[in-house]
This record gives structure tokens, C-alpha cells and sequence, in this order.
């Protein structure tokens, strides 16, 4: 069936719910308080009826959510754990039959008997209008409440596969993103970044319009203009060492005249969809375009921030650590070229070791940025210091960032090595910062 009819069905269904939903609205169930509201509308949910109906009824149900307050939602999250769980019985009767005949189709049986029922409910909650977006954000509910409620975080991996299924790579689509972008997209992005701050739309347009800029974001179908991630690129000469300057009013580099392509945010917009893999997929895409669009780009590198350097740096025991801890944390340093000068060969090393060494429990990188970076398949290419002097930059790292080196015909061996052994793949600058002989208090 062509795309257009499905569309025309699609929007067809959605019509049609709305007219049963407002005739619903008549007989008094929005009467209801919201959490009886919502119970009922899942237990109808569950039940075979034509999909026009579904649609209302999802849709009167997402209503209803969107009105529970905090206590609320952890009731009815508590309910979709016990009340639409699998069914043990069925499980250990399906389980039997496959044991005994090891085929195909009892195989297909014990897979359905051991999905959770709340799997086909947020299915059909999906039906709703908007109700991709609606369930990305109750999935966002949930986060915040399992810190609280940590018996609910099975109920996560239920959304948290669904979710993976309808925001693969296949439906995303990216689109650049630029002074002419419509005015509610801008508003999201100025909304949404997480790393600079836009202070105002004179700001955002410093870093969409000029011809050194480009911003690109990932959107689904089902979301519309809601950005699901978005990167901010600089077109330099050379590779940058400091966030200011990108950030500032000076915009000097033709695009023709540009050698390096510079990520310096990357920013994702959903909580709901935290663990769907976007960025590595973005920035891959980006790498390419403007390769193809931009030829004489030789290199292709971030700015990124290190928001764990401060912490790691003050658990470290050996003296010359704790003596930079200290130093660095009581500030005075930054108005100080000479202090600058004394201390920068030890905060490049301990930076260096931070990015390459410091590991959490598990042996991933403690810092969360090398942690994406390097799983993407980049190199930690550069140490730079200082290169980030507001207030908390300076908290968390103290003013270190660190450049990652994209290089396409290597990014998938580094993403095995990476993925297979832990292996960090540095450049020539930071293995020098590993080597420092410098590296001790003064």
C-alpha cells in the first residue's frame, strides 16, 4: 500500500477516535478521578476491540496520566509490575510444551507467554495521537522515580525495549538546522542544550547563522519536531584548544577556508530515551556530509568537557595529585599567567591519566563524555587547559577539556579495540601528557 494511503488511514483512525473520545467524554467517564480514569482505560485497552476505539481509549488514558501527580504515577507504575505481568502458569505450560518437542511454533508460544501483558498495553497506548512522545516522557516519570522506588526498575527494561524498537536507526531522520529553521524547533534547542548555555536568540544565532556554523539534529516521524539529539559544529583553521572563541561574537573562517569540523555540544533532548543509542549514529552521518559537501575538512575532532576531572582528581592519594586538588580548587590560578605556566605540565598529565585510566567499577571510563567518544570509536586526541573557564567548568573539571579525533577510515577498528578490550586509542599530544616527567608538585 503506498505511503500516502497509510498516512491517509492512519490519520483516518485518529479522526475517528477522536470523535469516540469526545463521545466517551459524554457519558460521564472524565468525570472519573484521574487514577480510576486511567485504570479503567487500560483494563478496556486490553480487551480485543477495533482499533478506532483503541485510539480513543489510549487517548483518554495518556489524558488521564498527564493529570496524576508524583504519587500517582508511582501507583500506577507499581500497577503495570503486578497487575500486567506475565502469567506463571502460562509460562511453565508453554515452557513444558517447547521441553518436550523442542519445536518452532511451541518456541513462538513460550516467547508470548512470557512477554509481560504491559508490553501489549504500551503498545496500544501508542495508538494514541502523540503517543510515541507521551511514553518517552512517562518513561522519563519512571527514571526519577526509581531512584526513589528501585522495586520499579523491571517495569524499565519493558520500556526501554520498546523504545529501542521504535527509535532505531531507521525511522530517524536528520535534518540541519539553521536561522531559517521554524521558530518552535529553535525555541527546543535553546530549550535543550546541555552543555553551553544559549542565553538568548542574539546567542543562538551566532551559532546557526554564520557560514562557520552548522547544526544538525535527529527527528522520528512519530515525534514531529521534537528533537531527539542535536550536534553544534564550528568550520575552523586548525583544531581549537578553548571553548571562548566559539562561543564568542568573532566569526572569521569561510567555509572553503576550514581544515577541521569541531563538535563542541552534543546534546540529548529526550530523558525518556536515555540508553537509545543516537549520538554515534549523528555524529557519523555529520562526518560524512561534510566530507562530501566540504573537501578540503582534514579534520574532524570535539571540544568536549570533562565533568568528573575535579571529583577523580581529589580521591587520587599519590601527594602530587592531592597537592594539584588543592591548588587548583582554591582558585586565583585563572587571572595568573605565571601560575597557568607552573601548573599546566601537572594538569595535563593528571587529565591525561583521568581520560585513559580512571575507570568505574566496572572498568568503563569514569568520565561519561570518553565513555561516548571512545565507544563511537574516536581517539582521546588532546589535553587543553585552561579551556573552559566558567563557573562550572571550573567546579567540574577545572577548566580541562579534551579534543576527540574522528578519523573515518579508523573509527570502526577503534570502536572493536575499544569495545572488545577497554583499549584507549591516543594521540601523539596526550601520550606526551602520559610521559610528563612534570607531573609532580613544585
Amino acid at each position: 500500500m503506498p505511503g500516502s494511503n497509510i498516512a491517509f488511514l492512519n490519520e483516518l483512525l485518529h479522526s475517528i477516535g477522536a470523535r469516540i473520545s469526545v463521545k466517551a467524554e459524554g457519558t460521564g467517564r472524565s468525570s472519573l478521578p484521574a487514577d480510576q480514569r486511567l485504570a479503567d482505560a487500560c483494563t478496556e485497552l486490553m480487551r480485543h476491540a477495533g482499533e478506532a476505539l483503541q485510539v480513543a481509549v489510549a487517548r483518554d488514558a495518556l489524558d488521564a496520566y498527564g493529570k496524576l501527580d508524583r504519587a500517582g504515577q508511582a501507583d500506577f507504575f507499581r500497577s503495570l509490575l503486578t497487575d500486567y505481568s506475565a502469567d506463571p502458569a502460562a509460562i511453565r505450560s508453554a515452557f513444558g510444551a517447547w521441553d518436550k518437542t523442542q519445536d518452532e511454533a511451541d518456541l513462538e508460544a513460550l516467547f508470548r507467554a512470557v512477554e509481560p501483558r504491559r508490553q501489549t498495553l504500551l503498545r496500544r497506548l501508542n495508538f494514541a495521537p502523540g503517543g510515541t512522545l507521551q511514553l518517552v516522557r512517562m518513561r522519563a516519570d519512571l527514571l526519577g522515580l526509581i531512584r526513589e522506588a528501585p522495586e520499579l526498575r523491571p517495569l524499565d527494561a519493558d520500556f526501554g525495549h520498546l523504545l529501542a524498537s521504535w527509535f532505531n536507526r531507521g525511522f530517524l531522520v536528520m535534518r540541519r538546522i539553521d536561522w531559517n529553521t521554524p521558530a518552535a524547533i529553535l525555541e527546543k534547542i535553546v530549550a535543550y542544550e546541555a552543555v553551553h548555555e544559549i542565553r538568548d536568540w542574539d546567542d543562538l544565532r551566532r551559532r546557526l547563522d554564520p557560514a562557520d556554523r552548522r547544526c544538525y539534529g535527529f527527528f522520528h516521524p512519530a515525534t514531529g519536531d521534537e528533537p531527539l539529539i542535536f550536534v553544534e559544529v564550528a568550520l575552523c583553521r586548525g583544531i581549537p584548544d578553548a571553548i571562548g572563541p566559539l562561543l564568542s561574537d568573532a566569526h572569521d573562517v569561510e567555509e572553503g577556508e576550514a581544515d577541521s569540523a569541531v563538535f563542541y555540544s552534543i546534546s540529548n533532548c529526550q530523558p525518556g530515551l536515555k540508553g537509545v543509542s543516537f549520538g554515534n549514529f549523528l555524529i557519523k552521518q555529520v562526518v560524512r556530509d561534510l566530507s562530501s559537501q566540504l573537501p578540503g575538512l582534514k579534520n574532524f575532532v570535539t571540544l568536549s568537557p570533562a565533568p568528573e576531572f575535579s571529583g577523580w582528581l581529589s580521591k587520587q592519594t599519590d601527594p602530587a595529585a592531592q597537592s594539584l586538588s588543592k591548588e587548583l580548587a582554591e582558585g586565583g590560578w585563572q587571572s595568573d599567567d605565571a601560575a597557568i605556566q607552573r601548573l599546566a605540565p601537572q594538569v595535563h598529565h593528571w587529565a591525561a591519566r583521568y581520560f585513559t585510566q580512571g575507570k568505574t567499577a566496572s572498568g568503563a571510563p569514569v568520565d561519561p563524555v570518553a565513555r561516548f567518544h571512545l565507544g563511537n570509536g574516536a581517539s582521546a586526541h588532546r589535553v587543553n587547559w585552561p579551556a573552559d573557564l566558567a563557573a562550572g567548568a571550573l567546579s567540574r573539571a577545572h577548566g580541562v577539556m579534551i579534543n576527540y579525533l574522528y578519523e573515518p577510515e579508523r573509527i570502526e577498528a577503534q570502536h572493536e579495540a575499544f569495545v572488545t578490550d577497554g583499549t584507549v586509542t591516543c594521540g601523539p599530544d596526550l601520550k606526551r601528557a602520559l610521559r610528563s616527567q612534570k607531573a609532580t608538585a613544585e
